[in-house]
C-alpha cells in the first residue's frame, strides 16, 4: 500500500506574527523628508476622479500662446540679426526681407492650422508623416524634433545665461555655465509640476516682452516713418544697379542666403500642432488661435526689427547685440539725452529679451515630451515614456530633456556660437515632411471627391518655402557644424529601429502564446461557482489584458503548487498614461475595458472549476496600485500567496530590462516590506 505524504501542520496550531511584524510598514524619516521635499518642488499627486481636473492641467489660448510661442518669438533675439548681417553692406534689402520673413511665417502658420484640422489629437509633422508617408518618414520626422527641442533647451538657457553675465565683468564668467546648469534644473522642476504651473510662472515675462518690443517698434517707425518712401526708392535705385552690375541671380542669392541664415526666426511654429493634447477645449478652435497669435505677433516683430535695422542704419558694435544698438537708437530718440528713463527702458527690452530666451527653453520641455510619448505609443523609443506621473506629467520624457540639454551644453560648454549652428536644420526637415505629408493629403481629398485645391495650394506653398529654408540652411551650415545635426539624428534614427525590431519579436512571440494558449480546451459547461471563503488558500494573480502572458501564469502557478490553492483573485491596473489622458470619457472606457479583461479571467479560471473574483483600480502608477489591492487581498484572505508574470529573455541586460517594466520585482520588494510573499512566475521569450 503506497504512502501519503504527511499532510503539514494544521494552520490553526501556528501563532500569528505580532502587529509589527505583519503590519505595513511606515517609512523612515529620511523617507518622509525625502518624499515631503519632492512634493513641494513638483506638486501633490493628483486626483484623476477630479471632475475639474482637465480644466486645470490644460492651457486656454492665451496660456497657450505664452507656453508654446516663446520659442518662436525669442527667435527674435538673434534670427533677424543673423539675416540682416547675411547682407553685408546691401542693407537695402531690408524691407524685402522683412516682407519675405513675414510672408514665411504666415505661409508655414497656416499650413499648420489645417494640419491641426486634419490631426486634431496632436503630433504635429510626426503624426503627419506616420500616417500619410509612412513609418520610415514618421520616424525621421520624430527624431529630428527630438534633436531640435534639445538644442532649443541648450541654445536658449545658453543664451539667456551668456546675455545675464555680459553685464557683469570678466572675473565672473567662470560661474557662468554653474548658472546655467541652475536654470535648466529649475525649469525642469517647474514642468515636474505640470505644464500650467509652468507656464503661469512665466506669463509675466512673456507679456513684458510683447508690450515692450511692439511699443519700440511702433514708436520707432513712427518717428521715423517719413523715411520710409526714401528707404523704398533707394531699394530701387541699388537694385537697378546691382541688376546692371551683375544681373539678377547674385541679387537673388545674396536675398536667399540672408533669407536662409535667418530661418532660425521660423523653428518654433510647429509647437502649437504637437501640443494639442494639452490646450482646452474646444482645442482645435483654441489651438487655431493660439496659432493666429503666434504669427502675428512673431511676423510683426520680426519684420519689424528688420525694417528698424534700415531706419536706423544700425550697424555692428563691439559688445552689443544688433538689438541693442537698434534699441538705444529709438530711446537716444524717444527721451533727451543722457536720461535715466531712456536707460531704463532699454534695460527693460534687453532682460525682457534674456528673460525670454529662459522661458523659450519651456516650448523644449513641453514639445519633446509630446514626441517622445507618440513615438513611445508607436514603439520607436521606450513605452516607459508614455507613462504619467502623479502630476500627470510625461515626467521620464521631461527628465530625458533635461538631461540631453544638459550633455549638449557640457560638450559644447554653452558655446552660442556653435549651438545656433547646429540649431534649425533639424526643424525644416520636420516641416518639409509635414508639407509634404499634407500635399498627400489633398490629392486623396481629390480622389474622394472633396474640396482639395485650396489644402493642395496652402501645403504646396509651404512645401516649397520650408524645402528651400531645408536646402539653404543644409548647404551653408553643413561644413560648420550641420554634419553633427545630421549625424546624431542618424543614430538617433537607427537606435528607434533597434528597438522597435525588439518590441515586434516580443510581440510576436507573445502572438504564439496567445494563439496557444487562449485556445486550450476547457469543459463545455461552466460549473457553478464555488463562494470565495476567507480562510481558504488562496492566489492572489497580478494580470493585465486577457492573453497568453496571464494564462501562462495562471497555469504555471497551479503546475508549480499543485492542489495548494484553492481560488484565486485576479488583480489588475488600468494604466492612465499619455495615449489614454485625453478626457473623462477616455478613463471611463478605460474602467470597461479593464473590468471586461478581469471578468474574461474570472469565467476561464470558473470554467477549470476554481473561484476566482477580481479586483482593479485606475492610475498612473501601476506599482503603487498594485501593491494596494494586494495589501487589501491579503487583508481579505489572510491565508494568501502574490504571484505575477514576467518576460524573461535569452540575452537581459540593462538594455533589455530598460525596454520592459518591471512591475513584478518592483511589487516584491513592497510586499516584503509589508511582510508579504510574492512569486515571481517566469513566462519565457524566445
Amino acid at each position: 500500500m503506497a504512502e501519503h505524504p504527511p499532510e503539514g501542520p494544521d494552520p490553526s496550531s501556528i501563532p500569528e506574527l505580532p502587529p509589527d511584524q505583519g503590519g505595513p510598514v511606515e517609512l523612515s524619516r529620511t523617507s518622509r523628508i525625502f518624499r515631503r521635499a519632492f512634493e513641494i518642488a513638483v506638486g501633490p499627486a493628483r486626483r484623476v476622479t477630479d471632475p475639474h481636473l482637465y480644466q486645470k492641467i490644460s492651457l486656454a489660448a492665451f496660456l497657450a500662446w505664452v507656453g508654446l510661442g516663446a520659442d518662436g518669438l525669442s527667435s527674435s533675439a538673434y534670427g533677424p540679426e543673423a539675416a540682416f548681417h547675411a547682407l553685408g553692406e546691401n542693407t537695402f534689402l531690408a524691407i524685402p526681407l522683412a516682407i519675405l520673413t513675414a510672408f514665411t511665417v504666415v505661409v508655414i502658420a497656416t499650413s499648420y492650422m489645417r494640419i491641426i484640422e486634419r490631426f486634431p489629437a496632436g503630433g504635429g509633422g510626426y503624426v503627419v508623416a506616420t500616417k500619410l508617408l509612412g513609418p520610415i518618414a514618421g520616424l525621421v520626422s520624430g527624431t529630428a524634433l527630438l534633436v531640435d527641442y534639445v538644442l532649443t533647451i541648450a541654445i536658449s538657457l545658453a543664451s539667456c545665461s551668456e546675455s545675464v553675465f555680459s553685464l557683469f565683468g570678466p572675473e565672473l564668467q567662470p560661474l557662468r555655465m554653474t548658472f546655467t546648469f541652475m536654470l535648466l534644473v529649475s525649469l525642469t522642476l517647474l514642468n515636474l509640476r505640470g505644464v500650467r504651473e509652468s507656464v503661469a510662472v512665466i506669463s509675466p515675462i512673456f507679456l513684458i516682452f510683447v508690450l515692450s518690443h511692439v511699443s519700440t517698434i511702433v514708436a520707432g517707425i513712427a518717428l521715423n516713418f517719413g523715411q520710409v518712401p526714401m528707404e523704398v526708392n533707394h531699394l530701387r535705385e541699388q537694385s537697378s544697379l546691382a541688376v546692371h552690375a551683375t544681373g539678377w541671380i547674385p541679387l537673388i542669392m545674396l536675398l536667399f542666403r540672408a533669407f536662409t541664415l535667418g530661418g532660425g526666426t521660423y523653428t518654433g511654429i510647429e509647437a502649437v500642432s504637437n501640443g494639442v493634447p494639452m490646450l482646452r477645449e474646444p482645442k482645435v478652435e483654441t489651438a487655431k488661435v493660439t496659432m493666429r497669435y503666434m504669427a502675428f505677433s512673431l511676423a510683426f516683430i520680426a519684420g519689424g526689427i528688420l525694417v528698424g535695422y534700415l531706419l536706423y542704419q544700425v550697424h555692428a558694435v563691439p559688445g552689443k547685440t544688433l538689438n541693442a544698438v537698434l534699441w538705444y537708437a529709438v530711446a537716444g530718440q524717444m527721451f533727451p539725452p543722457g536720461s535715466h528713463v531712456g536707460s531704463a527702458f532699454v534695460a527693460i527690452l534687453l532682460l525682457s529679451a534674456g528673460a525670454l530666451l529662459f522661458v523659450a527653453a519651456q516650448t523644449g520641455f513641453l514639445g519633446g515630451p509630446r514626441v517622445l510619448v507618440y513615438m513611445a505609443l508607436d514603439r520607436w523609443v521606450p513605452s516607459r515614456f508614455a507613462n504619467l506621473s502623479e502630476r500627470l506629467v510625461s515626467s521620464n520624457g521631461i527628465f530625458f530633456m533635461g538631461i540631453a540639454a544638459a550633455v549638449v551644453l557640457m560638450l559644447t560648454n554653452g558655446a552660442v556660437h556653435i549651438l545656433v549652428v547646429l540649431y534649425s536644420i533639424n526643424v525644416f526637415l520636420t516641416f518639409s515632411l509635414a508639407q509634404l505629408g499634407m500635399i498627400r493629403d489633398a490629392l486623396i481629398l481629390r480622389k474622394e471627391g472633396k474640396s482639395w485645391k485650396q489644402p493642395l495650394t496652402v501645403s504646396g506653398l509651404g512645401f516649397i518655402v520650408t524645402g528651400l529654408l531645408l536646402i539653404g540652411t543644409v548647404g551653408f551650415k553643413f561644413r560648420d557644424g550641420g554634419w553633427a545635426t545630421l549625424l546624431v539624428t542618424t543614430i538617433l534614427t537607427m537606435v528607434c529601429v533597434a528597438i522597435r525590431r525588439h518590441y515586434i519579436r516580443t510581440a510576436q512571440s507573445l502572438h504564439r502564446l496567445d494563439d496557444t494558449l487562449t485556445s486550450v480546451p476547457l469543459p463545455r459547461s461552466e460549473p457553478t461557482p464555488a463562494p470565495m471563503q476567507r480562510n481558504a488558500q488562496t492566489a492572489i494573480l497580478t494580470v493585465t489584458n486577457f492573453g497568453g502572458l496571464g494564462i501562462h501564469s495562471l497555469l504555471n502557478q497551479f503546475r508549480i503548487f499543485p492542489n495548494q490553492f484553492k481560488q484565486i483573485v485576479f488583480v489588475s491596473v488600468g494604466a492612465i498614461d499619455s495615449g489614454r489622458f485625453k478626457g473623462a470619457d477616455e478613463l471611463e472606457a478605460l474602467r470597461k475595458s479593464t473590468e471586461a479583461e478581469l471578468q474574461k479571467y474570472v469565467d476561464f479560471a470558473r470554467k477549470l472549476g476554481i473561484p476566482a473574483e477580481y479586483r482593479y483600480s485606475i492610475g498612473t502608477d501601476i506599482v503603487d496600485e498594485l501593491e494596494a489591492l494586494c495589501l487589501q487581498a491579503s487583508k481579505d484572505y489572510p491565508r494568501s500567496v502574490t504571484f505575477g508574470g514576467q518576460l524573461v529573455f535569452q540575452k537581459e541586460g540593462a538594455v533589455v530590462r530598460w525596454l520592459h517594466n518591471q512591475t513584478c520585482p518592483a511589487l516584491q520588494r513592497r510586499l516584503a516590506f509589508h511582510g508579504l510573499p510574492m512569486v515571481i512566475l517566469p513566462v519565457r521569450v524566445y
